[in-house]
């Protein structure tokens, strides 16, 4: 049978020991937490690099579009003249 100062002194022990478990998974929750948040900045950015690249193509593709539009129509006109 154990004493009450020595139960006290138990319970202590278990409750710092606890403490310094909780406290060490605080730090790990936290490490992943930035890590996982520097990857969702990074993610963001290559899908904004992306979008920008897609935007760029959309455009090039528009404009060789209209250039082949206007190349079909100078040849018709030469066609036409002969």
């Amino acid at each position: 049978m154990t004493t009450p100062k020595e139960d006290i002194a138990l319970v202590a022990g278990q409750l710092a020991n606890l403490t310094r478990t909780v406290t060490e998974i605080e730090a790990r929750v936290r490490t992943l937490y930035e890590r996982a948040d520097n990857q969702q900045q990074r993610a963001d950015q290559q899908r904004d690099r992306t979008e920008t690249q897609q935007e760029r193509i959309d455009l090039a593709a528009r404009e060789l579009a209209e250039v082949s539009a206007r190349l079909q129509a100078a040849a018709d006109a030469l066609r036409a003249s002969m």
